[in-house]
């Protein structure tokens, strides 16, 4: 589970479209131990591929003024009363716009639903499977979602319900393919110009009908007079 969170969340450093930037988890012991696992993980992360090519690595973000803004943002969640679980900030001695990885808690609290492009996790605990899908539709975007189980049960009743585009089971939610229809819901978009949808995107379907040969069609017109 931790895997699949870490390179949802933070791999590509948050600025993928479909990057998980909201981890469900169960209340109780089960949702601490993810949580542990996903904050250990997150600290085994590089910031530079030389450093060692073989780890996983965090690049930087685009530019220090989006480092800064995703900065911000991030305060803003903590005074509104996020509970810090892994703090950010900037990463010293290296060139480019580093951060650390944060992940904070949010139950409750009534964050901004915007997106941060940018390494940060948000957490909501929830008490059910119901509860989780709530959760999750609880926000004006939609292009991607994932969940974790092994129950089969659990897969249908969530593609059925989640408001989302696409949707990944126990696999990270940034690996769309070019070969499966990519396109979001709500204020992601609604469109999905890729595999054989691109055909109809891209281009203006024509109906043809035909009714057979001249010398037929007056025939049966003779046979009716």
């Amino acid at each position: 589970v931790a895997g699949i969170v870490v390179q949802s969340a933070f791999i590509t450093t948050g600025q993928r479209c479909s990057c998980a930037r909201r981890l469900i988890v169960p209340e109780g012991p089960q949702g601490d131990a993810i949580l542990e696992a996903v904050a250990a993980l997150s600290d085994r992360l590089l910031f530079a591929p030389w450093n060692s090519p073989t780890e996983p690595y965090a690049g930087p973000l685009i530019s220090e003024k989006a480092a800064a803004a995703a900065l911000a943002a991030l305060q803003e969640r903590i005074d509104a009363g996020a509970q810090v679980i892994r703090a950010s900030g900037p990463v010293g001695n290296l060139p480019g716009a580093f951060v650390k990885p944060a992940i904070i808690d949010v139950t409750g609290v009534d964050v901004p639903d915007e997106e941060m492009f940018a390494p940060f996790l948000s957490v909501t605990r929830v008490g059910s499977f119901d509860a989780a899908v709530e959760a999750a539709n609880a926000t004006r975007y939609g292009l991607s979602a994932g969940l974790v189980s092994d129950d089969p049960a659990h897969w249908d009743r969530f593609i059925r319900r989640i408001r989302a585009g696409v949707v990944n089971f126990n696999r990270p939610t940034t690996g769309a393919a070019g070969d499966m229809p990519f396109g979001g819901l709500g204020a992601s978009g609604n469109h999905r110009p890729s595999a054989y949808y691109a055909a109809d995107y891209c281009a203006y379907p024509v109906a043809s009908f035909e009714a057979g040969s001249v010398k037929n069609i007056e025939g049966e017109i003779k046979g009716l007079r």
